[in-house]
């Protein structure tokens, strides 16, 4: 198995060696966080430098993945992922052993899909996507990159997410509706209509 950098050391880090180790993928060389972090709480891997060593580590592991979480803003995520295709890290496609795409899904570098989602038929997910666990992206609907749709979403069938929005957990987009790129969908919103860019939605909208 090839070795696999991972960039970001909290809690989504956690959540997605979980997901690494359920794979035949790759094994994990080690974390890279930023300057200042001593030790790494309940992860079994080495700390093996900080951003600055990226250059220099990717030499060695030339593939990489961003474990940094996004809830609001997916800046950090962004940077990172761009700074990693910069350096022409390779950047996978993770899908858990307990998740399901299907073989007509389209899934870009450096995507995780996470335990119990379902991606269907036709469906396409962005780069540096997290689809995170029980998430439902349906059939030929469309997330763009650096998009987290959260833990038990449900993105029905033509939907279209614009890049950088966050799904909060069991949220639910009605069929059809496009989303615009950096907005953010509160947990247990019901969205029936289009959010422009930008937007927050909570509730029903």
């Amino acid at each position: 198995m090839s070795a696999l950098l991972l960039v970001g050391a909290g809690g989504h880090c956690r959540a997605c060696i979980d997901v690494i180790e359920s794979t035949s993928q790759y094994r994990i060389a080690g974390v890279v966080e930023r300057d200042g972090v001593a030790a790494l709480e309940k992860i079994a891997y080495p700390l093996l430098g900080s951003d600055d060593d990226l250059p220099q580590l990717l030499a060695q592991y030339p593939a990489a993945l961003v474990t940094v979480g996004q809830i609001r803003s997916s800046a950090v995520r962004m940077r990172l992922f761009e700074s990693l295709k910069a350096l022409g890290a390779e950047l996978p496609v993770v899908v858990s052993a307990h998740a399901y795409c299907a073989a007509t899904a389209s899934v870009g570098a450096g995507t995780i899909i996470m335990h119990g989602a379902l991606v269907n038929a036709h469906a396409q997910i962005g780069e540096n996507c997290i689809i995170n666990s029980q998430a439902l992206v349906e059939h030929d609907a469309v997330v763009e990159s650096h998009c987290h749709v959260s833990t038990g979403a449900r993105i029905n069938g033509g939907v279209h997410v614009g890049a950088g929005s966050f799904i909060g957990s069991g949220a639910v987009v009605r069929e059809g509706v496009r989303i615009g790129a950096g907005c953010i969908i509160g947990a247990g919103a019901i969205v029936l209509n289009d959010p422009p860019p930008g937007t927050t939605v909570r509730g029903i909208a």
